[in-house]
């Protein structure tokens, strides 16, 4: 796991977050507290911050990582989406800012009993939180063929999810798809030779779409990222790190949704999202699909 400790575009997080010394932020995916400690830096050890993460590996190792400043921190097991709870659980009725880094982390991609990666062999499980019960495995081996095809299809816009669902259909007639390199193997035999040449791993889609499937990644998105903004005192931000278009058409469409209206909740501070630098891409290539998008809370009734 040599670049787990490697957060995105955390120099250009600090920047538009604009974090204070006093202030309090909530790290929705906290990871192993990469962008938390990057926080309490910029505010001189002089926050408070909120880390959440549904998954207990990384809860874990934030706790480690951020151990020096246990009074001033909170590591909470949990989805993003019940950010309120959180919040009030910990005793805030607003925040001066939010971060979201969506998507799977270095650490779980590089983990081969995780299932995340379809150039490690592991058991296919794909579950950020392992408390829950249902895993990529549960979803090819049991979806009937056309909801199997409209989930690649949707999640990971893949153009052969019929030929790609069908193929699954068949293979587990013979027995149960458990690892991911039967699932690569699946996906390598119903795929045309052309495209399997391309360069976009063939197995990157399918995987994708099982894994924004099995932990809902994007039904959960919008309205956590409303409910942030409804947390952030004026002049709080919200950052949201998305790794692909899917991701990011949400957030874009979230925050124009907020800013557009007669008495606009947020102001736009960036037009066009933040991308990682080349030298970043270079010494962390998993950056290179990242867009920063950053909102800033208006006064009620405040207009542009």
């Amino acid at each position: 796991m040599n670049d787990v400790h490697i957060p995105v575009l955390v120099e250009e997080i600090c920047f538009w977050l604009n974090p204070l010394p006093g202030g309090v932020y909530v790290d929705c995916t906290v990871g192993i507290g990469g962008t938390s400690l990057k926080i309490l830096e910029k505010t001189g050890k002089n926050a408070h911050i909120i880390g959440l993460d549904r998954d207990y590996q990384a809860v874990a190792l934030a706790k480690k990582t951020l151990s020096e400043y246990e009074s001033s921190v909170k590591i909470l097991h949990g989805n993003f989406s019940h950010i309120r709870d959180f919040v009030q659980e910990s005793g805030y009725e607003k925040v001066d800012g939010v971060v979201f880094d969506l998507g799977v982390s270095s650490m779980q991609l590089d983990q081969a009993e995780r299932g995340f990666s379809f150039s490690l062999s592991g058991p296919l499980d794909m579950r950020m939180d392992q408390t829950q019960k249902v895993t990529a495995a549960d979803l090819v081996n049991h979806l009937p063929e056309k909801e199997l095809a409209d989930v690649i299809f949707t999640y990971g816009e893949e153009r052969y999810s019929r030929r790609i669902a069908r193929a699954i259909v068949q293979a587990r007639g013979a027995g149960l798809i458990q690892t991911t390199q039967t699932l690569v193997s699946v996906l390598e035999g119903a795929l045309p030779y052309v495209y399997k040449k391309g360069r976009l791993h063939f197995a990157t889609r399918t995987f994708q779409a099982l894994r924004i499937r099995v932990n809902r990644e994007l039904d959960l998105l919008e309205p956590a990222i409303r409910d942030a903004i409804d947390l952030l005192k004026d002049g709080g931000r919200v950052c949201v790190i998305a790794f692909h278009s899917l991701e990011d058409r949400i957030v874009k469409q979230t925050f124009r949704s907020l800013a557009q209206r007669e008495h606009p909740k947020v102001a736009l501070l960036v037009k066009k999202p933040v991308i990682p630098s080349v030298l970043e891409i270079q010494q962390n290539p998993r950056a290179r699909s990242a867009k920063l998008r950053v909102a800033e809370r208006l006064p009620e009734g405040e207009t542009l």
